[in-house]
């Protein structure tokens, strides 16, 4: 293949577009933005559990106040029924003593039950404050996640803008080589990821190696316009005068 060395040097203008667009999606696909949002993604999710946990237990706390003051107020209405009953003296001397026996133990009964009704409320008081802690939580967690994603939004608007640009710049470098050089070009950039290197003090840009004494005479020996490649890469060689020829 044979192009003119002025065309052949276009190519570093080529490659080096091409370099910053792989740096682009390079950088789009490790973007610290994106990961600061999926960290403060598994951080909200972390905080909704939390949140979702304590309104469970507030729900179980709930359920069980209720229980007991069902059955206090049944113990306090059977207190009510038997002290009716005395005080109304229509019962016989044994079932008094059986009325002022179960009055006792009803007695006993609802001050159990109070205490542990009063303990379950002190619970569901400081559940509550936990709760409200939880969801103050998640309430600063989705506000971190959602000013990281405005940032993250910002910085993929950024890598298009410059995506563009050096595409632009890639579209009027590409119409200036003929078809063959630029499908040889692209074919190599596409297989080894550089398409073409500068051949400088007798090393290959792309790979780095430094080509051997009889590889560095056989490009010297090869007209200017002749496309060489590098023996090791086969990225497309620019010689210039710093080659080492």
């Amino acid at each position: 293949m044979n192009a003119e060395p002025s065309i052949q040097a276009k190519l570093l203008d080529l490659a080096a577009v091409d370099a910053e667009l792989t740096r682009i999606e390079h950088r789009r696909k490790v973007l610290p933005e994106q990961q600061e949002v999926a960290r403060l993604e598994g951080e909200r999710t972390a905080r909704k559990d939390e949140a979702v946990k304590v309104e469970i237990q507030i729900d179980d706390l709930d359920r069980d106040i209720r229980k007991l003051e069902g059955e206090v107020e049944a113990v306090r209405k059977r207190e009510e029924r038997d002290r009716g009953m005395l005080t109304a003296g229509s019962v016989g001397a044994k079932q008094l003593s059986e009325l002022q026996h179960e009055l006792g133990s009803l007695e006993r009964r609802r001050k159990v039950l109070e205490d542990d009704l009063l303990a379950v409320m002190e619970q569901r008081e400081a559940t509550a404050d936990a709760h409200a802690h939880a969801g103050a939580n998640l309430d600063k967690a989705e506000a971190d996640l959602v000013d990281a994603e405005r940032r993250r939004d910002e910085a993929l608007a950024d890598l298009a803008v410059a995506q563009q640009r050096c595409e632009s710049d890639r579209a009027a470098l590409a119409n200036a080589f003929p078809a063959d050089l630029l499908a040889a070009y692209d074919k190599q950039r596409a297989q080894y990821g550089v398409g073409a290197a500068l051949l400088q003090a007798r090393r290959c840009g792309a790979c780095r190696i430094e080509l051997d004494r009889g590889e560095i005479s056989r490009i010297s020996q090869t007209a200017p316009d002749v496309v060489v490649r590098c023996p090791e890469c086969s990225a497309i060689l620019v010689r210039t005068k710093h080659s080492g020829l």
